[in-house]
């Protein structure tokens, strides 16, 4: 009987613990369920408010885009008008609102076909002078199955706009336009991209849609024929010989003893014989003409707009004219600094010379800034980068004194022939010389030549 005892109070514990630990499991089961329950549901309500919210960006864009200020008042007075009829009963609200929401329904088919043209811009000249217009034409095509409705296309030139109107246009018929740009300024013109334009006679809604084809015009500036003479005032294309005394080169100097050191190569034999004690030969330094030009380019030291592209033109007609005589150039302008660093960053810019229509191309996109480096310290630089430099041109402004360029031709070694180009509209045109630095003031471009002859010639 104990025995039985014992057994039954085990398996009933047993049961007891059984059932305690399956009522755990249950809890445990429904509690996980309710969990995943409020995650999804969280997920949900989170995918619901993204989609919604992009929903309504996307209609506030569309509306921005499309809706124009006099369809937004149309809106509002179609809202106002049949809330306010509906809630007071008052029956010319309701026609007003009815109004205002029929003149918006009616809108909406002339926004339809902005796509349906297919346009190609073509340009007679992608490069051209300043003061120079641009010719082209514009060919616009229906590509669609239905005939489309008359529209406009606006291309942006520049900082303007040229339009062009449409007429209706059948499927597969194309119209053609001239395109005219009037006269540019130097710099570098975007021209696209084409836009259609659709809008009601009214003027409540309006739809776009910009093309791809986008050109890019470079206005050069005017540049004056200089003679190959007196391109650089350093003539040899192969090398001058110049004052400085090397060991060996190909311009004989003089004999002098021997040093330790020197090559034997360079032993005089028969002024050896003669005086009986070693001699060698002494050379001058043959230089390459290389040539380089420093734009000015502080807003500070030009006297107005006009004066510095006076200083461009200059300064490119000097470059255009050792680039093709096949000269070793560097043109050099300052840079813009930003406020943050300035006083603390020297920076400078050349201009590309692998051709002369590089060359042009990057004169087009010179600017004046009012935060660089003054023309000494653009110098200072250009010198640094160059150590063999047989002449330098220094374009300024009237604004720059003469205490300024005399520092700025200190900059350069001292066996560097440096003149100054001083663009002051106002003055008449003369030559001099201070401090040994040659200094020509010129009021119009073709100044420039007339001066550089009479210096290659003096």
């Amino acid at each position: 009987m104990p025995d039985v005892t014992r057994t039954e109070s085990r398996l009933t514990r047993t049961s007891v613990g059984t059932m305690a630990t399956g009522s755990r499991t249950s809890i445990t089961s429904t509690a996980t369920r309710r969990q995943r329950r409020i995650v999804r549901a969280v997920v949900q309500a989170a995918e619901w408010w993204r989609v919604t919210v992009d929903a309504v960006t996307a209609t506030v864009r569309w509306a921005g885009r499309t809706v124009r200020p006099a369809g937004a008042v149309v809106v509002v007075a179609a809202t106002l008008g049949l809330l306010c009829g509906i809630a007071f009963g008052w029956v010319e609200w309701m026609v007003a609102g009815s109004a205002a929401l029929l003149l918006l329904a009616m809108s909406v088919p002339f926004l339809f076909g902005a796509r349906a043209y297919g346009v190609d811009l073509a340009l007679v000249h992608e490069r051209v002078v300043a003061g120079q217009g641009v010719t082209g034409e514009i060919v616009v095509r229906n590509e669609s199955a239905r005939p489309a409705l008359p529209g406009r296309l606006d291309i942006p030139v520049g900082r303007g706009l040229v339009e062009f109107g449409v007429p209706l246009l059948r499927p597969g018929h194309s119209t053609t336009e001239p395109l005219e740009i009037p006269p540019l300024p130097r710099g570098v013109v975007r021209v696209g991209p084409v836009t259609t334009v659709r809008s009601d006679p009214l003027g409540l809604l309006r739809r776009e849609h910009s093309f791809d084809d986008v050109h890019e015009v470079f206005v050069h500036p005017r540049t004056v024929a200089i003679p190959s003479t007196s391109a650089g005032l350093v003539r040899d294309l192969e090398g001058n010989a110049t004052r400085r005394l090397v060991d060996a080169d190909m311009s004989f100097h003089a004999i002098r003893e021997y040093v330790p050191g020197d090559s034997p190569r360079q032993v005089h034999w028969k002024s050896t014989a003669k005086t009986g004690r070693l001699m060698v030969r002494q050379y001058e330094e043959s230089r390459r003409s290389r040539m380089a030009v420093v734009l000015a380019a502080a807003t500070r030291e030009y006297a107005d707009a006009d004066e510095y592209e006076l200083a461009v033109s200059a300064a490119a007609s000097l470059a255009l004219r050792a680039v093709r005589d096949a000269r070793d150039i560097d043109i050099v302008t300052g840079s813009e600094i930003p406020r943050v660093v300035k006083g603390r960053l020297r920076a400078i810019r050349h201009v590309p010379v692998i051709s002369p229509r590089a060359l042009l191309d990057g004169f087009s996109d010179l600017g004046r800034h009012d935060n660089t480096m003054p023309v000494e310290d653009v110098c200072r630089l250009a010198s640094e980068a160059n150590e063999r430099l047989s002449i330098a041109f220094v374009v300024v402004g009237s604004a720059v004194p003469l205490g300024s360029l005399r520092q700025a031709a200190l900059a350069f070694p001292a066996d560097t022939a440096v003149a100054a180009v001083i663009c002051d509209e106002r003055a008449h045109p003369r030559m001099q010389s201070i401090a040994g630095l040659t200094v020509l003031t010129i009021g119009t471009l073709d100044d420039l030549a007339g001066l550089l002859v009479r210096g290659a010639t003096s």
